[in-house]
């Protein structure tokens, strides 16, 4: 029984989570754990782990150490403790949903801390026209935002359909919100928030913390005494939507 447990935990395991990459890859999900850049190295990996498995479970080999004692039973207890981990956090992949990060996580890792001050970036806005400034996203705001709170620089600059989820101010919550976004660089471990400012008072009453919306509006200086964010976007209109297909920004 150990034997059989040691020799192939692994190739299990392997294959489990091979056949775990590709479905999230067919189900068009695999982009809420890495990068997109990166799904066809993933996929690739996986298939060729398949084959392996496949080949080690069709072919034969003679082990020398048939009768090799068994080893102490701390280290099969450890062993077989790190399987069923693994095993259960395999088959805890496949059993619960995907889901993509939340308001929690963007307050742990703290909203525009890693909002880029990118000058040419911050050129580039400056001269871009109407049809530019309407495809904005949060990322582009959020740099533009960690870079000036000169009203004069938002006229005729207004926001047209920003989407994002719902993350409450922490310094004004009943009044102020940030329409986010995770942005990715490899994986969702390294996952960064940004997020744009919203005043809306009583905004609870209708929407909740996390729900995605779509954010038209136009930049003004905040009417917040208690929030930290100097200029903020006063909504002409907060629309629900159910999230992206890809809900982070690459």
């Amino acid at each position: 029984m150990w034997r059989s447990v040691q020799r192939w935990r692994g190739v299990v395991i392997i294959g489990a989570m091979a056949a775990v990459i590709l479905w999230l890859a067919v189900s068009g999900q695999l982009a809420l754990y890495i990068h997109p850049r990166y799904n066809i190295f993933a996929v690739l990996m996986a298939v060729i782990a398949v084959v392996l498995v496949v080949g080690s479970l069709v072919g034969r080999r003679h082990h020398d150490d048939e009768d090799a004692p068994p080893p102490p039973r701390l280290q099969r207890a450890i062993a077989l403790t790190a399987a069923a981990l693994a095993g259960a956090f395999t088959v805890g992949m496949i059993v619960v949903p995907p889901a993509t990060l939340s308001t929690a996580t963007a307050e742990q890792r703290e909203i525009n801390s890693t909002a880029a001050s990118d000058a040419a970036a911050f050129e580039a806005a400056t001269t871009a026209d109407a049809d530019a400034v309407a495809q904005f996203t949060v990322r582009e705001w959020a740099t533009i935002l960690r870079q000036t709170s000169d009203l004069s620089f938002f006229a005729n600059k207004p926001v047209t359909e920003l989407v994002g989820f719902i993350t409450p101010d922490s310094d004004d919550p009943e009044n102020v919100f940030y329409v986010s976004r995770f942005v990715v660089t490899c994986c969702a471990v390294d996952a960064q928030p940004l997020g744009v400012p919203v005043y809306l008072p009583g905004w609870s009453q209708s929407f909740s913390a996390d729900d995605w919306v779509m954010v038209d509006g136009s930049f003004s200086s905040n009417p917040s005494s208690a929030s930290l964010q100097p200029v903020v976007v006063v909504p002409d209109a907060v629309t629900p939507i159910e999230q992206p297909r890809e809900p982070y920004l690459f």
